[in-house]
């Protein structure tokens, strides 16, 4: 499969000022992570992790107070040409070159992204002549429509404006309106958290199709629900305090969880079989760190049942372990470089 996107030991930090001592917040520190040519790949962590942070850097969207600190970010497009971050001189060239064309996102307050005061048409309008300015207005329309009939939406809500449709029609809407330009990569960031369950399913397989009938390559679905990740990713990414603790294919993953970090998120899904009852509730103990003051060596081992000496001093490289790549100690001697 073709790469759509390479990131190596990319950083991004807030930067905060306490009086005149100058902090630094490390969202993001050191990921590195590949995503290929028909990828849904499901990015998951507790809240606090990095998570969003991760993909607003990989939209290039960095404005004050997050830096990017270093490290390589490429996106190839289908004809193979390839954009790194170090190619741009600040964001309104990111802007104008990329987002929408080649890379899409769709935040956490999709709900409240359209503008309630503007149609669904002028909305489209505006997505597409931003990249084409000798289009109609009617040919926008009719773009329009073709999108939202595609996700199962009738053509009639170019008409309405945002405010006139439900969560679940508005999350979708949304969805048409970022992906008007057939960009490689869409990242959906919680798009079913403010949902109730049958209007999730409408939304993930909204996802699906969105991939299937060629309009996005790639999709990065980043959520805090490792059970609605496992329904559309074929892949799954674990992040822990800005740094990605485990990658592999999803069904390795949720059947045979590495990181002591993973097993205790699939551990504490709730469950509403019979066994999940007796089994009773379980958490992680502890609190993530303070990212301004991460700990040393592994970060997780503050929080880790099997942390040994050398988990408080140095920090665990990601090898490959079977199917999957992980960060752990427990692993070290039976992996292999990646």
């Amino acid at each position: 499969m073709e790469k759509r996107m390479i990131l190596e030991n990319l950083k991004a930090y807030y930067r905060q000022l306490k009086g005149t001592t100058e902090y630094f917040v490390k969202a993001v520190d050191g990921v590195s992570l590949e995503i290929y040519e028909g990828d849904i790949l499901g990015l998951v962590g507790e809240s606090g992790c990095g998570k969003s942070t991760l993909a607003k850097t990989m939209m290039m969207d960095l404005t004050p107070p997050l830096q990017y600190m270093g490290g390589r970010l490429e996106i190839i497009s289908r004809d193979g040409k390839s954009f790194e971050i170090s190619q741009f001189k600040n964001r309104d060239e990111v802007k104008r070159k990329l987002w929408g064309k080649h890379i899409a996102y769709v935040p956490q307050d999709a709900l409240n992204a359209l503008m309630p005061t503007i149609k669904i048409k002028k909305i489209a309008y505006d997505v597409l002549r931003s990249h084409d300015k000798n289009i109609s207005f009617q040919k926008a329309v009719e773009i329009a429509k073709e999108r939202l009939i595609e996700l199962d939406l009738p053509d009639y809500v170019v008409e309405l404006y945002p405010f006139q449709l439900s969560g679940g029609m508005r999350q979708r809407a949304v969805l048409a309106m970022a992906t008007l330009l057939n960009p490689e990569i869409l990242i959906v960031d919680e798009p079913t958290s403010a949902l109730d369950v049958t209007t999730q399913k409408i939304v993930l397989k909204s996802l699906i199709k969105l991939r299937k009938l060629g309009f996005v390559d790639s999709i990065v679905f980043i959520t805090h629900d490792i059970s609605t990740v496992r329904q559309i990713a074929n892949r799954i990414a674990v992040m822990y305090a800005g740094k990605i603790v485990e990658v592999g294919p999803t069904e390795s993953i949720i059947r045979e969880p590495l990181h002591p970090y993973t097993q205790g998120l699939i551990n504490s899904v709730a469950s509403i079989e019979p066994e999940g009852r007796e089994k009773g509730l379980s958490y992680i103990p502890g609190q993530p760190p303070n990212l301004m003051d991460p700990p040393s060596g592994c970060r997780f081992h503050p929080r880790c049942p099997y942390a040994m000496e050398i988990c408080r001093k140095e920090e665990p490289k990601l090898l490959k372990v079977g199917e999957s790549q992980v960060a752990c100690w427990l692993y070290q001697e039976g992996g292999e470089n990646v």
